[in-house]
């Protein structure tokens, strides 16, 4: 898996979700720094996670789309008669 990068901007809105988060539900301040250690943790712990779950989610729909075109392509396929 190549690694995650986020803009810095990105990441400044992450951190913010996350004390938002910390604070509305946990009754918890947590400061910017903290903030980034706590998203890390998550990218490098439970990133991998749904990085498959998705990979996961894409071979499934493409694997129903390639029946569909299977199934396409032998209802345009012609009958041919080799006996005489």
């Amino acid at each position: 898996m190549s690694e995650l990068k986020i803009s810095q901007k990105e990441r400044e809105i992450l951190c913010s979700k996350i004390q938002d988060y910390c604070y509305e539900e946990l009754d918890h301040e947590l400061g910017q720094f903290d903030a980034g250690f706590l998203m890390d943790f998550f990218a490098e712990q439970l990133g991998p996670y749904f990085y498959n779950k998705g990979i996961q989610d894409v071979q499934s729909v493409l694997s129903k789309s390639f029946d569909g075109i299977t199934e396409a392509i032998y209802e345009i396929e012609k009958p041919v008669d080799f006996s005489r």
